[in-house]
């Protein structure tokens, strides 16, 4: 996928804008890639399956998470988040966005 089609890039801070939880965006899906079950019974406000999707790694959690774009903003806190998963992912946190360990399509 184009970075330049996607709101936010991997590594970048997000807040979720219904349930509040920070994160770090470890991957972006163009279009949603899950099941139509998975959608009907957790992506309840329907958001559009034809705009990006971002894997979210959540703030002070063990879980990650899928989430449409519309339902994100920018985490402009500048603060680090904590997750199990970081240093697998990214490298240091770094003028308040993580670079990530792969390399970037």
């Amino acid at each position: 996928m184009s970075e330049g089609e996607a709101k936010f890039k991997v590594g970048q801070l997000v807040q979720h804008h219904l349930f509040g939880y920070r994160g770090a965006i470890y991957d972006v899906d163009p279009t949603f890639q899950g099941t139509e079950e998975w959608y009907e019974a957790m992506a309840r406000s329907r958001p559009p399956k034809d705009k990006p999707w971002y894997h979210v790694l959540v703030h002070d959690a063990v879980h990650t998470t899928y989430v449409a774009e519309r339902n994100l903003e920018p985490d402009d806190s500048g603060e680090p988040i904590r997750h199990p998963y970081l240093a697998d992912l990214f490298k240091p946190f770094e003028d308040g966005h993580y670079i990530s360990r792969q390399r970037v399509n």
